[in-house]
């Protein structure tokens, strides 16, 4: 069933005897559709989407608003139709922006189908995915020039490494995701990059000056000469998501997130005699 949500600035418009959105829709205007109702209290009058007008549906719940203004008539959205004969909305099903659609005037909105993908990217916005923890280097630490740098981060908690996840529904469709860090992307603010495959390994005083078996960075000049007298270290993390489609088939996802430190490195003063 149509209700009227919304009344354009000429009084429509109005609901018909049939279902249908009717009047000019001058103004911006929303019509829901009722999933739980798809053709009215009239027997086995069609629904908006064509259904037989018993039972319930599992679709999304849907509203349709005008789009204020209308794109002209030479944009793509009009191909082949008089922008007099119909007009531009914008469809949104369970609070997700689906898509725009074409509507003749006084035609009942169509059912709208859920994008997997669109539930996918809400499901990794819930995850409220932050950049690495990093554990070293620390801005409180001592860094000397031509003394290995073991760089690790906590996996703790998961939002900073993973794996996380979450799952979002709209209508009769479910979408699982789950995220894990596959690298991180240290730029150690003298002009040179490590990617490392891994949290990476924790230094103990044992190591020596050993350097890092998996993650790790030899400065080869002092930071005297930045802001500070510090080097900007950037960690950027790389987040895999799959997703799946009511369990089933789905597709993956790429994020980034990063955290940034400064640090100083000095350089080692040898003492003559």
């Amino acid at each position: 069933m149509l209700s009227q949500t919304a009344v354009a600035d000429d009084g429509g418009p109005t609901v018909g005897n049939d279902g249908t959105c009717e009047g000019s829709m001058v103004s911006v205007t929303l019509c829901a559709q009722d999933p739980g109702s798809p053709g009215g209290g009239g027997g086995n009058r069609p629904g908006p989407a064509g259904g037989s007008g018993t039972g319930a549906s599992s679709g999304p719940k849907c509203t349709y608003e005008k789009a204020d203004p209308q794109p002209p008539p030479e944009n793509l959205a009009w191909p082949g139709r008089n922008p007099g004969d119909g007009a531009i909305y914008r469809v949104v099903c369970d609070d997700l922006r689906i898509g725009v659609v074409w509507l003749p005037n006084g035609a009942a909105p169509p059912a709208a189908a859920v994008d997997p993908e669109v539930l996918a990217q809400r499901a990794v916005d819930a995850m409220k995915l932050k950049g690495p923890a990093v554990a070293s280097p620390r801005p409180a630490g001592r860094y000397t020039v031509g003394v290995p740098v073991w760089m690790w981060v906590n996996q703790e908690p998961s939002i900073r490494y993973g794996p996380v996840s979450e799952s979002v529904t709209a209508g009769a469709v479910t979408v699982s995701a789950t995220a894990r860090v596959t690298s991180i992307r240290w730029s150690m603010g003298d002009g040179t990059t490590v990617t490392c495959h891994g949290p990476g390994t924790a230094y103990t005083p044992g190591m020596g000056m050993k350097e890092s078996p998996d993650c790790g960075h030899l400065y080869a000049r002092t930071s005297a000469n930045r802001a500070r007298e510090r080097f900007t270290v950037s960690a950027t993390s790389t987040w895999r998501i799959d997703w799946t489609v009511n369990g089933g088939a789905g597709g993956q996802l790429t994020e980034t997130r990063s955290t940034q430190m400064q640090i100083p490195v000095r350089e080692l003063q040898a003492v003559g005699r």
